[in-house]
């Protein structure tokens, strides 16, 4: 864009666009592994409670 001499609200309007779309699909990522994770047959054990917190780490991450 910036070669083709675009305005520079056009880029801002890009970056911000791509920005958004890399955040939902981080969120909905890590919304599919906390599901994962409270799953009935893996609810109450060691390693879905290490996931989960690992995951809103990440989460948190995001914000």
């Amino acid at each position: 864009m910036i070669e083709e001499g675009r305005d520079c609200a056009d880029l801002v309007t890009q970056l911000a666009a791509v920005s958004r779309a890399l955040d939902r699909a981080g969120f909905k990522i890590i919304a599919t592994g906390l599901e994962r994770c409270a799953a009935p047959e893996r609810a109450g054990t060691a390693q879905a409670a290490a996931d989960r917190a690992q995951l809103e780490r990440l989460f948190l991450a995001l914000a």
